[in-house]
C-alpha cells in the first residue's frame, strides 16, 4: 500500500505569498496522488520577525527572508539544498538568478533555500493621476522633491522600510552599508543619506510612517490622492488588470544627480525545507518543482506569484499580463544591494529601523543617529562572538 504523505508549509499573508504556494501544492498533489501539502500564512511583520528555528519545529516547508541564511547555517534548523538536489539543477538556478537572489540564500558553503520570489524597492505610479495633473514621471531627486511638495507622493516608512530606504540612499551615494566591522556607514555618506531622506519625509502624510509596502499600494489604489511612490518593494499584483481598484505602473527608480538610478536593497523570498521534516525527499521534490523554470514561468506567476527565476522575468507573455512590470523593474533587481546575513544581523535589522524612523519623524543630529546605529551594529556582531 502506498504511504499517504502530508507536508505542512508556512508562508506570508498576501496574494503574492500565499496563493501561488496553494496552487503549486495542489498541482504537485495531482501529479503525486499520495502527497498532500497544506499551507498556512503569517503576517508580513511576522514574516520579518519570527525565528525560522521556531517555525522549522512546526512546519516541513518554510518561505523565508534571505537575511535568515546566517541563522540557518548556525542552527542547522533547515536543510542545505546542495546535499539533495542535482548540480545541474542548481547550476540552472544560479545562472537564472534575478540579481543576487540565488547568492542571498548561500552561506557557509551551502544553499539554504531556493529563490522562488524576487523583489527590491522600485518606483510606482498611477498613470491616470499623472494624466489628470498634467505631470511627467520624475527622473531625478530634484524632480521627486517637487512632486513631494505638491503632496502627491507616498512611501512606506515603518521601521524595516525606513531602514531599507536609508540603505538605498547610502548605496546610491556609492557606499554600501555594513562593510566595516565597527560602523554601518561613514559619517559623510550617512549624514548626507539621512538629510536627503528626511527632506522628502517632511512632505509625506504621517500615515506613511505606519504603512508597509502592501498598505502603501492599497492606499495608492483605493484612494486618488497618491500619484507616485519613489521606493517600495515591488508587487506585480498591482500592475495586473482587475487586481485593485486602480492600476499601478511600475518603473525603475530616479537618479540622485542625473547619472545612475537609485540602488535599493534586495528582498524576495526563498523556499526552505525543515531539518525536522519526516519526508525530506518529497519536500525536496516539491521545492524543486516550485523553483523550476516551467513552474515559475507559468503556474506560479499565473496565481499571483512574483517569480525568482530569470526566465519568468524576461517572458513576453508575463510582461504583457503585468504592463511590463518585470522588464521595467528588472534593472533595479540586477543591481540591488545584498544585505548582510551573519548570525546576529537580524538583531540589528529588527531594531535599527526604529532609530531611522524616529529621525525621519522628529529630526535630530545626524551624527548622533549614526552613533546609535553603530552601537547597535556592534552589539549584533558581539552576538556572534558570544556563541
Amino acid at each position: 500500500m502506498t504511504q499517504n504523505i502530508i507536508l505542512k508549509g508556512i508562508t506570508w499573508n498576501h496574494s503574492r505569498g500565499f496563493v501561488p504556494m496553494v496552487a503549486t501544492a495542489q498541482r504537485f498533489a495531482e501529479l503525486n496522488p499520495n502527497v498532500t501539502i497544506t499551507w498556512e500564512k503569517r503576517s508580513l511583520q511576522q514574516f520579518a520577525d519570527l525565528s525560522i528555528q521556531q517555525l522549522a519545529d512546526r512546519y516541513d516547508l518554510l518561505v523565508i527572508d534571505h537575511p535568515w541564511a546566517g541563522f540557518a547555517a548556525k542552527t542547522n534548523s533547515i536543510l542545505p539544498f546542495d546535499k539533495y538536489l542535482s548540480k545541474a539543477y542548481l547550476d540552472d538556478q544560479q545562472s537564472n538568478t534575478v540579481g543576487h537572489s540565488y547568492e542571498s540564500y548561500a552561506y557557509n558553503g551551502h544553499l539554504w533555500a531556493l529563490a522562488i520570489d524576487a523583489a527590491t524597492p522600485v518606483a510606482s505610479s498611477r498613470p491616470d493621476l499623472f494624466q489628470k495633473h498634467g505631470l511627467s514621471l520624475p527622473k531625478t531627486y530634484a524632480d521627486l522633491l517637487i512632486l513631494a511638495q505638491k503632496g502627491l507622493i507616498a512611501f512606506p516608512a515603518i521601521p524595516i522600510d525606513a531602514l531599507m530606504t536609508f540603505y538605498t540612499f547610502c548605496c546610491s551615494l556609492n557606499e554600501d552599508p555594513c562593510q566595516q566591522e565597527d560602523k554601518v556607514i561613514s559619517e559623510a555618506t550617512g549624514t548626507k543619506a539621512l538629510q536627503l531622506y528626511r527632506k522628502l519625509a517632511l512632505h509625506i502624510d504621517k500615515a506613511c510612517f505606519d504603512r508597509n509596502p502592501i498598505q502603501t499600494y492599497e492606499a495608492m489604489t483605493q484612494g486618488d490622492d497618491i500619484a507616485y511612490c519613489p521606493f517600495a518593494y515591488g508587487y506585480s499584483n498591482y500592475s495586473r488588470n482587475g487586481y485593485a481598484r486602480r492600476l499601478l505602473h511600475f518603473h525603475d527608480m530616479i537618479t540622485l544627480g542625473g547619472s545612475t538610478n537609485l540602488r535599493s536593497s534586495l528582498g524576495g523570498t526563498g523556499l526552505a525545507v525543515s531539518a525536522a521534516c519526516q519526508h525530506i525527499n518529497v519536500a525536496m521534490r516539491y521545492a524543486e518543482y516550485v523553483a523550476s523554470a516551467a513552474c515559475q514561468q507559468g503556474l506560479y506567476i499565473d496565481n499571483g506569484g512574483q517569480p525568482g527565476h530569470l526566465s519568468a522575468w524576461t517572458n513576453a507573455e508575463n510582461n504583457t499580463k503585468t504592463h511590463n512590470y518585470f522588464s521595467n523593474t528588472l534593472p533595479a533587481l540586477q543591481r540591488a544591494y545584498l544585505r548582510p546575513r551573519y548570525f546576529g544581523h537580524m538583531f540589528f535589522q529588527d531594531h535599527a529601523g526604529d532609530i531611522v524612523r524616529n529621525y525621519l519623524m522628529n529630526g535630530g543630529n545626524e551624527l548622533q543617529v549614526l552613533d546609535e546605529l553603530n552601537n547597535l551594529y556592534q552589539q549584533s556582531k558581539q552576538k556572534v562572538q558570544a556563541l
